[in-house]
């Protein structure tokens, strides 16, 4: 899309135009004569008119990048122009290193590069350009978009997790996680005496010779687990370009991120006004497929009730371990989650703490309601925790290693709950 106007030599012509008549009208020569050099500033600057035909292509140097790195946009301009001012058009979630908008001259080819820092994650598209250029007496100006949008999609920051949560109960599969049960594998478990059909490898043999019969040994197989990060999107609490479901979201991918590594399946229910899921999988596919439907993720106001019999059985499998990543905010997410617990699920939950986003006025009355508004928040986890659900206050900026790691104590001291 390109325009090609001058406003100056429309400007001058309408005044010469205006002086003219009036000088025929009222038989005056003085108004002739200052309207000419209006005239002669028309003719000169429609003889001047020269179209730059300016074109250009726009590259980023890759398409994905994570947080707080750098990606550089070239932009290749052909054209010829005194003067030409370029902007790139940037959502706020980018910004450039480089001045932008900024002037340069072109005659033929000619590169111009702007580096832009990702300050949170995203997809975005970069693009077009936008550029003008003038003549040198500024009489006409140019106008047109430069190359085609490009898509960018950038990454939230993963988490080292150094622990992970060990599941309740492991799947049939084989995996990286020591299960409670007893079978093949290699963690030793204990010593039984021997039966039918006992592998001949099996048998300890100093245990036999101590007892003069055949013992053998029993271990704990190794499986898999069955992860699903349950994502309340039904609000989000923000201060600029943070908020609680930016928190959710790095959260959930770092999660996702560790588990994966250890060959567990992994799935993604985002449960909010907006309804969708991923069904459990491994591997890097999986990894990428998680990441990028988080990308899309965002907070959609819903007044319908919602429970989780909308969702299809095979996104939450028995012995699934769920993580509950959720600000607490709303009822229906809150009855959602008791529903999972009375349903026999391992249910964790990680309150993304709003807390830190919500500041009271000074006066009594608002006092007063921030503190009733806590207590309600501490009354809603006490009924979590009578449930036997684990449920860890989580702020930004806090590790989440440190919230694993009190899930594990909560489940080592207090007994959870059966179904």
């Amino acid at each position: 899309m390109t325009r090609f106007d001058s406003p100056r030599v429309v400007t001058y012509a309408g005044l010469a135009a205006v002086g003219l008549l009036a000088g025929l009208v009222l038989g005056r020569v003085e108004l002739v004569a200052i309207a000419a050099p209006f005239a002669l500033a028309a003719a000169v600057g429609a003889s001047l008119a020269r179209d730059p035909a300016i074109r250009g292509t726009l590259a980023l140097d890759r398409e994905r990048a994570l947080e707080t790195e750098t990606v550089q946009v070239t932009l290749t301009l052909d054209g010829r122009a005194d003067r030409l001012e370029l902007l790139l058009p940037l959502p706020d979630e980018l910004h450039a290193l480089d001045p932008n908008p900024c002037a340069l001259r072109i005659a033929g080819d000619r590169e111009a590069t702007i580096d832009v820092r990702c300050d949170r994650w995203g997809a975005f598209a970069i693009g077009p350009a936008m550029v003008r250029a003038s003549d040198r007496f500024g009489f006409h100006r140019y106008e047109a978009a430069v190359g085609l949008a490009n898509q960018l999609r950038v990454y939230p920051a993963v988490e080292t997790l150094h622990t992970l949560l060990a599941p309740l109960d492991t799947q049939v599969f084989v995996g990286n996680q020591v299960s409670r049960g007893r079978g093949e594998g290699v963690e030793f478990a204990d010593l039984r005496e021997w039966a039918p059909g006992d592998r001949v490898r099996s048998i300890n043999w100093r245990a036999t010779a101590r007892r003069n019969t055949l013992w053998v040994n029993q271990q704990h197989p190794e499986r898999n687990t069955d992860v699903i990060l349950f994502l309340d999107t039904f609000t989000d609490v923000r201060h600029g370009i943070h908020g609680t479901l930016d928190s959710t979201i790095r959260a959930a991918t770092s999660l996702a991120h560790r588990y994966l590594q250890r060959k567990d399946r992994v799935g993604v229910v985002s449960f909010g006004g907006y309804l969708s899921w991923l069904l459990p999988s491994s591997g890097t596919r999986q990894l990428y497929r998680i990441v990028d439907s988080l990308l899309h993720t965002d907070a959609v106001l819903s007044f319908a009730a919602k429970g989780i019999d909308v969702l299809p059985r095979r996104t939450l499998p028995p012995k699934a371990l769920i993580f509950a990543i959720t600000p607490l905010l709303d009822a229906r997410s809150a009855a959602a989650l008791l529903d999972l617990r009375a349903r026999g699920f391992d249910l964790v939950v990680v309150e993304v703490s709003p807390v830190p986003f919500v500041q009271p006025a000074d006066d009594e009355l608002s006092q007063l309601a921030y503190r009733l508004w806590r207590l309600s928040r501490e009354s809603l986890r006490r009924r979590y925790e009578q449930a036997g659900v684990p449920v860890v206050e989580w702020q930004d900026g806090e590790p989440l290693d440190a919230v694993l790691e009190e899930v594990t104590a909560f489940r080592r001291y207090a007994r959870p709950a059966r179904a």
